[in-house]
């Protein structure tokens, strides 16, 4: 007997969950980003939830989350009930970084579900105006000349903008004092401002202020030029050659989510990132389109463990400290 009622109330479950997938969504969504607003992550992330809603039929909120570079957004989302209402954004610092250089409290492969891979970020470097160097090659003399090392902006411990510093310093031997923010849209105005040195910055995030002639632009950090920033040199033809590093970002939800929700979110993000109009959007601001065999959760899954295999070790090695 007590075996049958427990075998009913599993049916019950099955069939409400069922239910649950079939009519979702039924109510708005969040989307946690976990950086500040008018940052590089928030801008894409609008754009996107501006043209996911229309396949969903629901209003998509941006939630900014921010502090402990991005840490503290993901363990919302991780936290949150597996129900597909709550999506978290990460990238390459939140969601790959981050687990070797905080006790997270969470896993950031096994409590998370992969939904899928957004476009990526080349970056470039930048300076603030008062910098004398006009290229590549000046700067780095200018850096190396330095009684103590230049102020370089990032958006905490871990970030994107800390992890190409990081990866700066591997390549040239120059050592640089950051300087964490809350996300590199401030910290990106300090530079403006001309309290900090440099950032080693998403390009999205920089170009309309090297194209306004706020701050200076010295090199993208690929092997070709951007499509929105074709006069800006690559590193290769302005010295540095092979400081090549792109800040992918993606959609996860926590672990525990029916898969059938997965697939709507999966089916509404890769439809929104094939719209003229969205893909235009999304290029105006330098970023990198994913390859259309790319755009599969499980893709997504196998891209963020290859890149925990690729960058574990080199900030473990740099022993990073949370400030």
């Amino acid at each position: 007997m007590r075996r049958a009622i427990l075998a009913a109330l599993a049916a019950l479950l099955l069939s409400g969950g069922a239910a649950a997938a079939e009519n979702y969504p039924s109510h708005p969504i969040t989307v946690i980003v976990p950086f500040s607003a008018g940052g590089p992550s928030d801008a894409m992330m609008r754009i996107l939830a501006e043209r996911m809603k229309l396949r969903l039929g629901e209003t998509i909120l941006i939630e900014n989350v921010t502090g402990a570079g991005g840490s503290l957004g993901v363990g919302r989302t991780v936290r949150s009930a597996p129900d597909g209402y709550t999506i978290g954004f990460g990238h390459l610092g939140t969601n790959v970084a981050n687990g070797a250089i905080y006790k997270l409290g969470y896993d950031l492969v096994a409590d998370l579900e992969p939904v899928v891979l957004l476009p990526s970020n080349p970056m470039i470097i930048v300076s603030k105006n008062a910098v004398p160097a006009k290229s590549l090659k000046e700067l780095l003399e200018w850096l190396k000349s330095r009684p103590v090392p230049a102020a370089a902006g990032t958006a905490g411990a871990g970030s994107g903008s800390h992890i190409a510093g990081l990866y700066f310093e591997n390549v040239t031997g120059i050592k640089l004092q950051y300087v964490p923010y809350r996300g590199t849209g401030p910290a990106l105005n300090d530079l403006v401002a001309g309290q900090i040195d440099i950032i080693v910055d998403q390009l999205s995030n920089s170009i309309n202020q090297v194209r306004a002639g706020t701050i200076r632009g010295y090199a993208v950090t690929d092997s070709r030029r951007a499509e929105q920033a074709a006069d800006i040199p690559t590193v290769d033809e302005a010295g540095l050659p092979g400081f090549h590093m792109t800040l992918w970002s993606g959609l996860w939800v926590p672990k525990g989510t029916p898969k059938e929700i997965v697939a709507k979110l999966n089916a509404a993000a890769v439809e929104a990132l094939s719209d003229p109009a969205v893909r235009k959007q999304l290029e105006n601001l330098g970023l990198q389109m994913t390859p259309l065999d790319q755009l599969s959760p499980e893709a997504l899954g196998n891209w963020q463990k290859a890149e925990i295999a690729k960058w574990w070790p080199m900030i473990k090695a740099a022993n990073v400290k949370v400030e």
